[in-house]
């Protein structure tokens, strides 16, 4: 969970790196699964993932917050640089396509004229109003092309709509033709299945949003979109959603249901490990990472924290001492992001 003690001992930085942090990190880390949010969105649109009071006030006063408190957790993290994106569920959870389109137009300008002061600590992930698959494009191409956003957070299905609705079609065609990454996070679930009823534990998440993110990846899959657009980059968080662990279940059920042996291209797990990569956001068990790199390959797997719902140097320290290898701990703390990022 979140630390809310103050550590004196944390550096806090206005521009930069500081020469001491400089010094005694091991080595440095981008991160990709970082919030935000607006004035505007928290008034109704920030999910609360905690009972606690104090939690959830510690987590408000840090998604609003884009300098010491920030910039304090990432420097004690040895994080370089943060790509930050709206917290869940943002625009995705507004009924009016007009609203929302206006609120993510707002929320990534806000965001742009903090990566703007801080170009060497911040990037950005564009919002985006999925209500809408062809404002949803024009808007991300607005955020690549004119703000110098790297791709786009989507915080689950809007309004009952997953990703691979024919809806969507002119939205991926205009990512397949920008060529950045977009991020399937966790939002908020279209209805409440049986299975969750009289369990309110398991919503949220404890595990209702890995279902339901899992499941929203696995419709992209079998869908066709990645054979449709064979340049297209997803990113799951929390060590992909459990999808790392699934894979050889995924094609002998799927060989099983159709009666036929696959060619290897068509399967699955090729599919997934071909155009899936994913974050270590919000899961820091070295055996899950492992496991991970094991089945996704070490170029497909990325550091990150989910800021501020963990505590960065809790993540900072775990991938430090993971035990993998130094060049797959460097790909995974920089040199992943780098590339697929342009960075």
């Amino acid at each position: 969970m979140i630390d809310l003690r103050r550590s004196d001992g944390r550096i806090a930085v206005t521009e930069g790196l500081s020469a001491e942090t400089k010094a005694t990190r091991p080595i440095r880390k981008i991160a990709l699964e970082e919030h935000y949010s607006t004035p505007e969105l928290a008034k109704t649109y920030v999910a609360r993932p905690t009972r606690s009071d104090t939690l959830f006030a510690d987590i408000e006063r840090r998604l609003a917050d884009f300098d010491q408190l920030r910039l304090e957790a990432m420097d004690a993290a040895g994080i370089e640089l943060s790509v930050l994106s709206v917290t869940t569920p943002g625009v995705q959870a507004v009924a009016d396509t007009d609203l929302a389109i206006r609120l993510a137009r707002e929320a990534n300008d806000v965001l742009a004229r903090q990566v703007q002061k801080r170009p060497h600590r911040y990037a950005g992930f564009a919002h985006l109003p999925t209500q809408d698959g062809v404002a949803a494009g024009a808007e991300l191409e607005r955020a690549v092309r004119e703000l110098g956003f790297k791709g786009a957070l989507i915080n689950g299905q809007t309004a009952g709509h997953y990703l691979d609705a024919d809806m969507y079609l002119p939205f991926w065609e205009r990512v397949h033709d920008l060529d950045v990454p977009v991020y399937l996070h966790p939002g908020q679930l279209a209805d409440q299945p049986a299975m969750f009823a009289g369990r309110p534990e398991l919503d949220g998440p404890v595990w209702a949003w890995t279902a339901d993110t899992v499941t929203h990846a696995l419709r992209l899959v079998f869908a066709g979109t990645f054979k449709r657009f064979p340049r297209l980059k997803i990113i799951l968080g929390h060590m992909g959603e459990t999808l790392p662990h699934l894979l050889w279940r995924l094609d002998s059920r799927w060989e099983m249901e159709l009666g036929e042996k696959l060619p290897r291209d068509d399967l699955p797990s090729t599919i997934i490990r071909r155009n899936i990569m994913i974050t270590t956001s919000g899961v820091c068990d070295p055996n899950a990472l492992v496991g991970a790199i094991a089945a996704l390959g070490e170029d497909s797997v990325m550091f990150s924290v989910d800021y501020p719902y963990e505590d960065s140097t809790t993540a900072g320290a775990f991938i430090e001492s993971a035990p993998i290898s130094e060049i797959a701990r460097a790909k995974v703390c920089h040199g992943n992001a780098e590339k697929i990022l342009r960075l």
